[in-house]
């Protein structure tokens, strides 16, 4: 039986590090606004959200999601430059927090994909390309598991064709999360089909081979 993999995966290096704030930390306004250049990393139109959010994190600042806006939570006021970086990208990051239906937030793939490309690189001796390309691939598998087809054992997931003597069904997939039934002949396109959506949804958060 496989292993339960409900937990969220452990933050990566930077933000361990820094710790989190208790719970005196006190919510702040995400109205400031700055002419201050931006701290390390955050210069330029091209900064992104995950980013932002990655410096928010090492800087001790607790984010967390409340309807549509951002509480933060620190035991002393973020620097001006920072809150400015947290105001103009508050919709994307409300979006990085959110979690999805596979119970992971965007911030939590990208934590996964960090921690499989350092362990890759670091205890692995992998080069950083060949990191990112083994991470991605994780990210992949662990979002088809995540998200499981589960399929009527009556009809074919691909063709919806139906189950025959000289043509069986066959289960693909985990007792965990269930079965996807398919024709043998079938799998292989059915498979390649998933393997892009699951692509295509780590895109959309951000997730790809930043090599």
């Amino acid at each position: 039986m496989r292993e339960d993999r409900s937990d969220r995966p452990r933050q990566p290096l930077e933000i361990r590090r820094s710790g989190r704030c208790g719970r005196k930390g006190r919510k702040i306004s995400l109205s400031v606004r700055s002419r201050e250049k931006w701290p390390a990393g955050l210069e330029g139109d091209a900064v992104s959200a995950f980013e932002v959010l990655r410096a928010a994190r090492a800087a001790g600042v607790d984010i967390s999601v409340q309807g549509d806006s951002l509480a933060l939570q620190a035991s002393s006021k973020p620097t001006d430059a920072l809150l400015e970086a947290l105001s103009q990208n508050k919709a994307r990051i409300v979006d990085l927090l959110r979690h999805g239906d596979d119970g992971w937030s965007a911030e939590d793939w990208h934590a996964f994909f960090d921690e499989r490309a350092g362990i890759a690189e670091f205890d692995g001796g992998l080069s950083p390309e060949q990191a990112e390309a083994q991470a991605m691939a994780c990210c992949v598998s662990e979002w088809m598991y995540r998200n499981p087809p589960g399929s009527s054992p009556e009809k074919c997931l691909a063709c919806h064709g139906n189950d025959s003597t000289s043509d069986p069904l066959l289960p693909f997939g985990t007792d965990t999360h269930g079965h996807g039934w398919l024709h043998s002949r079938c799998w292989r396109a059915w498979w390649a089909a998933r393997r892009s959506d699951a692509v295509a949804a780590l895109s959309a958060m951000g997730i790809h081979c930043r090599s």
